[in-house]
């Protein structure tokens, strides 16, 4: 099919007015710097994204989408005629949202599902008697707040947002390219358009598609923030209204479809695992194996009072792009032992850091510390993949199948890093010489292997596999993630070269998946 942009009038004078990022999270005390994007115009339709593999859907036809009302009837023609009386209405503000979402729905509730992340990182401060409450998914903006979104919850929120467009969006393009209804401007050329338009079918809306999933994954995500999220579902639907490119039944089908699709992903949620991730009696049983491997001082908290570990059954969360059975295979061979001449040459890396750490070495540590208040190491890599997406200038369902090949291999990188980490329960450089003070945070679990590193390699491997032009960027991008871990005294050196092996062995599995989706 022809892929033809139409620019209106009203399209060319939005693209000269840059959207303020105040607008992007209004509820969020917390920010982060987040770049302005311009309008998406996609060199590809992909018309035959309807044929791709989704991830939980058995097909892109197992949730049935009626078919649409002919143009030629009443109904449609009503809903145009009411279409280009909102259109013609519009409003500054409203001319502000248009541009806003039209940088692109994947694009945007990624951004929206980091700064949330960023939000909500923050761990539980200790109680007068030297406890450690834990968040309330059923009380979630009392103290401390739920979730807690450390690097394996905001990995797996990612994942499932990620997956859950992916797949309402292969789901559309199935039913839009069975329908073919046109937009409404090449039905009723006296509707005035604000976003560019193409020869994609407009039924079902991939926009109300992309807002209702990902609505109900961060609903069950960051339950606080149910009102933020359905003004923001509303303001998303009623842009594509204002900007002349959905009618009313658009919408609603692509709303429903959503709906549905994320009810499908999240039902896999309840089961993955996750709501046992924090079993803290399992620790002493772990402490024990870790001995046994000749672990002789395993990891303690260095706080006061002394802070249960993270997540420590975390490692038995369900994988994505691999079974369970698989993630004691990638686990790395053990660390140097205790003492030895191996971990003495790293510990006196960092002794000497420690002692004659130079700004370069600052600079990097503190670009990538990604700790308390950010959206950690995976919302780091989930932003450059987006404005990758961006830049390449994907259409939503190629966007959205390269956000969910990264979302679930940062959750495997997780699972399988803290898999090692609770197998070797390894002791922190500072907890082994108090001449060590970290620069960028106190992790509160073990050492090996680091988490920036497995992250950094997994994501690296996926990216240049989607973007081989930007291979030598994306691999640079992960050597200096997982070395800024040493130069902030937070990891042996050994730590962060096993990580990153391991990372790269991990995004394999999704370049596996990527190689035969049907979408290359």
């Amino acid at each position: 099919m022809k892929f033809n942009i139409q620019y209106s009038r009203h399209f060319t004078k939005l693209m000269v007015w840059p959207l303020s990022m105040a607008l992007v999270i209004s509820s969020c005390s917390k920010t982060v710097d987040e770049p302005a994007a311009g309008v998406n115009t996609p060199s590809s339709l992909d018309a035959n994204a309807g044929s791709w593999k989704p991830y939980i859907l058995s097909s892109s036809s197992e949730i049935a989408v009626a078919e649409p009302k002919d143009i030629a009837s009443d109904y449609y023609k009503a809903e145009l005629k009411k279409l280009k009386e909102t259109a013609d209405a519009v409003t500054p503000q409203q001319r502000d949202q248009v541009n806003y979402w039209g940088a692109g729905a994947v694009y945007r509730w990624n951004e929206i599902a980091r700064e949330l992340a960023a939000r909500y990182n923050t761990p539980p401060a200790s109680t007068p008697d030297g406890k450690y409450p834990l968040p309330d998914a059923a009380n979630p903006l009392q103290d401390p707040k739920f979730p807690f979104a450390n690097p394996p919850y905001t990995a797996r929120m990612l994942a499932y947002l990620s997956v859950a467009q992916y797949d309402a969006l292969v789901s559309a393009w199935n039913y839009k390219f069975k329908y073919k209804r046109k937009a409404p401007a090449q039905n009723d050329q006296s509707i005035k358009t604000l976003l560019p338009l193409t020869d994609l079918p407009s039924y079902p809306s991939e926009d109300a598609v992309v807002a209702e999933a990902s609505v109900v994954v961060l609903k069950a995500m960051f339950p606080g923030e149910i009102p933020y999220l359905e003004a923001k579902l509303a303001e998303h639907k009623n842009s594509r209204l204002w900007a002349g490119m959905n009618v009313e039944s658009d919408i609603v089908a692509g709303s429903d479809l959503g709906k549905a699709v994320g009810a499908k992903v999240m039902a896999r949620a309840k089961t993955d695992g996750m709501s046992a991730a924090n079993n803290q009696a399992k620790t002493a049983e772990m402490i024990a194996k870790a001995k046994t491997l000749g672990v002789t001082e395993p990891w303690i908290s260095q706080e006061t009072p002394k802070r249960p570990p993270m997540l420590p059954t975390y490692g038995f969360v369900k994988p994505w792009n691999f079974g369970e059975a698989t993630v004691p295979t990638l686990r790395p061979q053990a660390p140097p032992v205790i003492g030895s001449p191996a971990f003495k040459k790293d510990m006196d890396e960092l002794l000497e850091i420690a002692k004659n750490q130079t700004r370069e070495q600052a600079r990097i540590a503190s670009f990538w510390s990604d700790g308390v208040g950010s959206y950690t190491p995976p919302g780091h890599w989930n932003r450059k993949a987006a404005a990758l997406c961006h830049q390449n200038k994907f259409s939503e369902v190629r966007t959205a199948r390269a956000m969910a090949l990264l979302g679930t291999t940062m959750q495997d990188a997780g699972i399988c890093c803290w898999d090692a980490k609770f197998y070797y329960y390894y002791p922190r450089p500072n907890q082994m010489n108090s001449k060590i003070k970290t620069s960028v945070g106190l992790p509160n679990f073990p050492s090996y292997t680091s988490g920036h590193s497995t992250f950094s390699g997994a994501a690296a491997e996926v990216l240049a596999h989607l973007f081989p032009s930007n291979k030598g960027e994306l691999d640079a991008m992960a050597s200096e993630a997982s070395i800024s871990r040493i130069y902030g005294l937070i990891h042996y050196r050994f730590d962060c070269e096993a990580g990153l092996s391991a990372g790269h062995k991990i995004g394999a599995y999704a370049v596996a998946r990527a190689k035969a989706d049907g979408a290359e």
